[in-house]
């Protein structure tokens, strides 16, 4: 008879402990990164009251007879599945689509989470604005002047320098695409300023030198007499500007004394070769041009004349039609569609995309990569000890975290812009609770029960 009491009670009780995950379930329904929580039940130790029997010449064996003396919980597991994405908006607001957490600090020790609510703080440090821990990753490392992601190192705090400077950068690098007209005019003798003008091309560029102070760079390009199939190049950097530049091109090693060069064409249409006026030749790969003019207003070292900039004017690969200058009996329109300088500029802005990479936008129209945030993985995450506010910390049972880039080794990509929601649904758990509540509700009924059988036995004696 007691057996049965203390049976309802250990229903009851943990029953009770059901109804509590459930409820700490619905209360995070609306929780980012929330992930919700599944109470398993066992059966208790039983008493046996007769032990099994086996079979014999004469009759066949007997089952042992065991009375049951409850229930407890068996697990309270962590559900890690994916939960819905919800499109916010703001630039530091980060979701993770797959596996994975993000890396939280604070201090010596390491959190985990996957609620990615983040935002600056006055230092431009990337944190949870909620409780001001910091979000690990990588910043960009100068190689050699190029910058670097060093993914296989230790993560660290991700520093967002709004407002920064990014210092001006000269021009090294002109690229030059698209087609001259094969059928324009060619300029014979005699000609005036209209035939001049029907029979070139002109090609402006902005480009910009170490100061960061734009120049305007003019490309005349005209049809050469009793040729088919060659164009004489004029380079001109500022022809307006009172000062002259002194604009050289200088494809060989000796310098060259003219600001002209000429390109060739086969009979295909591509490019075959650009040569100088003193007969320097190149025909073969990309098919660059040193050009150099006089900086105005550079501190001019003892002994020379000037501060001269050079700058490569990529005309294309020859033989090739892609991203190339080619001549085709077709309206001319070659432009110089790239260059690779700019003037200072602040970070207004950033952007992070799929692998976590953060780029700075700054004022001056150039993007410069600031740093990549780290994602952590675990052999069995639902081992991972919720540590409050969201997060999670390393047991026994989770193994060690598996640090690296989005998409390595089984780690989701990232969705900025976008908030990870609770994957609690509410359909499931109003029927857990209904379950549970008539779980409770029999045990209690077991107990009742046990009590008025155990009121008539001490009435027998009457």
């Amino acid at each position: 008879m007691m057996r049965s009491l203390y049976a309802g009670v250990s229903g009851l009780q943990n029953h009770q402990v059901r109804m509590d995950v459930v409820g700490n379930n619905i209360s995070n329904v609306n929780t980012i990164g929330f992930k919700k929580g599944r109470v398993n039940f066992q059966d208790m130790l039983s008493q046996t009251m007769a032990g099994a029997a086996r079979p014999t010449d004469e009759i066949g064996g007997v089952n042992p007879k065991q009375v049951g003396l409850g229930m407890t919980v068996a697990s309270i597991d962590t559900i890690h599945t994916q939960g819905s994405l919800q499109t916010t908006g703001v630039m530091t607001d980060v979701a993770i689509q797959g596996e994975g957490f993000f890396i939280l600090s604070s201090g010596d020790k390491d959190f985990f989470t996957r609620a990615g609510a983040f935002g600056l703080d006055e230092n431009g440090t990337l944190v949870n604005p909620a409780n001001g821990m910091r979000v690990q990753g990588w910043m960009v490392e100068l190689v050699e002047g190029e910058a670097f992601l060093n993914t296989a190192s230790d993560v660290g705090d991700l520093i967002i320098p709004i407002g920064s400077k990014d210092e001006a950068r000269a021009t090294t690098e002109v690229e030059l695409a698209c087609n001259l007209d094969k059928r324009t005019p060619t300029i014979g003798e005699g000609a005036g300023p209209a035939d001049i003008r029907e029979a070139t091309w002109s090609v402006d560029k902005d480009i910009y030198d170490s100061f960061g102070e734009v120049h305007t760079m003019r490309l005349n390009f005209t049809r050469v007499a009793d040729t088919q199939n060659s164009w004489q190049v004029e380079v001109l950097i500022d022809p307006g500007a009172e000062t002259p530049t002194n604009t050289l091109v200088e494809v060989g090693a000796e310098n060259n004394a003219t600001n002209l060069f000429t390109v060739n064409f086969n009979n295909l249409g591509t490019l075959e070769s650009v040569i100088d006026a003193q007969g320097d030749l190149l025909d073969t790969g990309n098919l660059q041009v040193p050009v150099s003019f006089d900086v105005a207003g550079a501190t001019v070292a003892p002994g020379e004349e000037a501060v001269r900039q050079t700058f490569n004017l990529n005309m294309g690969e020859a033989g090739s039609v892609v991203n190339t200058v080619t001549q085709f009996a077709e309206k001319s329109s070659t432009k110089a569609f790239r260059q690779n300088g700019y003037a200072m500029g602040y970070l207004e802005s950033f952007k992070i995309d799929q692998s976590g990479i953060i780029t700075g936008v700054y004022s001056n129209g150039s993007n410069r990569t600031i740093g990549q945030i780290g994602l952590a993985s675990f052999t069995n995450p639902g081992g991972l000890e919720k540590a409050g506010e969201s997060t999670f910390v390393v047991s026994n049972n989770s193994g060690d975290a598996n640090i690296g880039p989005s998409g390595i080794a089984g780690k989701g990509k990232l969705i900025a812009g976008a908030l990870e929601m609770s994957n609690v649904d509410l359909a499931e758990q109003f029927v857990d609770m209904i379950v549970t509540q008539r779980g409770f509700q029999a045990n209690s009924k077991t107990i009742n029960t046990s009590d008025q059988m155990l009121q008539e036995l001490l009435t027998l004696k009457r």
